[in-house]
């Protein structure tokens, strides 16, 4: 008799998997076409982080600059969403590439990143900047200058990557936060971030005092869509965003994490 019932127990629930599938792909099982988008991100602060610093947050667990205009733009917009916040930055960014119906913020917006991705923004923007500590003697007018030194950097952010392909081969951490530590403790000289990003991880520790040495770029960051979101979908969400930046709700958002 158990036997039998899990059977149909199991049954129930593959159909119920089957149906929920459909709902989102189609009864033929063709192309996705979502009709709500899951979306994940990381610990990046202030832009996106978890409301109790851990590595894993759902929903309302989930806050920051990014994390609330991309909330204000699916509401405006009227489309639905999940939002998870998970680690590490690599595997939400490689779920959102290949997985339909899956997007990822925030990101930057690169050349080589371009054809990958369905974009809507931006959602915010830093700086790229070379941190190093208060007593440090180094001065630099140039990246070029900074190959002679060890940098620390964000594996999987378009800051390491750039540093990358440009021969400076920064040190390369799965989290950004522990480079306040090798630091502060002499294991690199400079701090590779983004601003406000590095001195906002390095106040959660208790660092304070950390000094810009080279600013060497600005970015803008973006929800990267799979590229089998529709079009329309796409076009919804920029005009939804595009609207409640004119309205000065992208403003009043970045002032309460200023």
């Amino acid at each position: 008799m158990f036997r039998s019932r899990l059977i149909a127990f199991a049954a129930f629930s593959s159909l119920l998997a089957g149906a929920v599938q459909a709902a989102t792909t189609g009864d033929e099982g063709g192309s996705a076409s979502p009709t709500s988008i899951v979306l994940l991100t990381e610990n990046f602060p202030p832009f996106n982080m978890a409301v109790d610093g851990k590595n894993f947050a759902q929903e309302s667990s989930i806050d920051g600059i990014a994390a609330e205009v991309v909330r204000a733009t699916f509401k405006r917009a009227g489309i639905d969403y999940s939002m998870t916040l998970r680690f590490p930055w690599e595997r939400v960014y490689k779920l959102a590439l290949e997985k339909p119906g899956y997007g990822v913020f925030s990101t930057t917006r690169l050349p080589e990143r371009e054809h990958l991705f369905k974009w809507v923004g931006p959602v915010g923007s830093y700086d790229w900047i070379m941190l190093a500590r208060a007593d440090s003697p180094i001065k630099l007018t140039t990246l070029e200058q900074a190959k002679a030194y060890k940098i620390g950097a964000y594996k999987g952010d378009a800051i390491g990557e750039r540093l990358a392909s440009q021969g400076l081969n920064p040190i390369l951490l799965l989290r950004d936060r522990d480079n306040v530590k090798k630091l502060t403790n002499g294991q690199i000289d400079l701090w590779a971030v983004g601003d406000p990003v590095g001195r906002y991880l390095a106040k959660l520790d208790g660092v304070t005092g950390l000094k810009t040495v080279l600013k060497f770029n600005s970015a803008e960051l973006y929800l990267a869509l799979n590229k089998n979101t529709p079009d329309e979908m796409v076009a919804r969400l920029q005009t939804a965003l595009d609207q409640i930046r004119a309205e000065g709700k992208i403003a009043e958002i970045r002032s309460r994490f200023e």
